[in-house]
């Protein structure tokens, strides 16, 4: 039995149509049904939805064997997981962002609204630059347009939130996409099941 965990909402349901795609369907699964947990005894697989953020503490603490989880989250909680795959879904970016005219005062810490604070940190550490970090979980872009902050570090997608409040772009950090992740005892002792998993969904992405 292999215990998946996904994220809850479309990417999980995008991620499990992958799986069932390479093998690993689970004839208890009712994407209407408000059940978290689903086993297939028969095909040897179980799943479960959880908050994208938690994806990796299930995984990291064995609840589950593998899962999927958004490299944004990988990079700011650096889990203790191994990282298998890349499933080329859920594209963005990583950036800094501030108003149009904005301008890096260099005599003071620069104010950093975001909600992935060592993503943050990490960046600016490397650039030698001093900031102050704003610790926001929502609605993030309206810490500049307020004044509260010079920048924000958020997930930008297509942009258009930023340009229809008149924001924009001015670092790209890293790219962001969906991962594939492995408990490192279930890594172990699971080996062939879970490497065949990834190499069957890491065909199935490249074709």
């Amino acid at each position: 039995m292999i215990n998946i965990a996904l994220p809850k909402g479309r990417l999980g349901e995008k991620v499990y149509s992958l799986l069932a795609n390479v093998g690993y369907k689970c004839s208890a699964y009712d994407s209407s049904s408000r059940k978290l947990i689903f086993r297939d005894e028969q095909n040897g697989v179980s799943y479960f939805w959880v908050k994208p953020t938690d994806v990796a503490v299930y995984v990291e603490r064995g609840a589950a064997d593998v899962g999927v989880v958004g490299k944004d989250i990988i990079e700011d909680v650096s889990p203790d997981v191994y990282e298998l795959a890349d499933l080329n879904m859920g594209k963005c970016a990583m950036c800094v962002a501030a108003k149009s005219d904005w301008y890096d005062d260099t005599s003071r810490p620069l104010r950093v609204a975001t909600k992935f604070v060592n993503v943050a940190k990490k960046y600016y550490a490397e650039l030698g630059r001093d900031i102050e970090v704003i610790k926001l979980n929502g609605s993030i872009e309206l810490a500049p347009i307020l004044d509260m902050s010079d920048v924000i570090v958020d997930i930008v997608e297509t942009g258009t939130t930023l340009k229809e409040n008149n924001l924009k772009v001015f670092a790209r950090i890293f790219d962001i996409s969906a991962r594939l992740v492995a408990n490192k005892a279930a890594y172990k002792f699971k080996n062939d099941e879970i490497l065949q998993l990834a190499d069957k969904l890491s065909a199935e992405v490249e074709r």
